[in-house]
């Protein structure tokens, strides 16, 4: 398991993107979705430590893996 306050890096694939919406739900401080098609727009590509759990868990949850975690280099 990661350690919480690990820096965290994120990305995101619009193209793979689904619009299921549930990154938004679980991590809004980190994501959106946009206004035309539903895509997600990442918000924080490197978020604060307290968004980084939900940050993780909206990745878990994506029904398309659009989201992709990684730490900074």
């Amino acid at each position: 398991m990661s350690d919480p306050r690990e820096a965290l890096r994120i990305g995101v694939d619009r193209e793979r993107c689904a619009g299921a919406g549930m990154c938004a739900l679980t991590a809004p401080e980190v994501f959106d979705q946009d206004d035309e098609e539903g895509l997600v727009v990442l918000l924080r590509p490197d978020p604060a430590p307290e968004h980084r759990a939900a940050a993780r868990m909206a990745a878990g949850l994506c029904p398309a893996g659009a989201i992709a975690l990684g730490t900074p280099d």
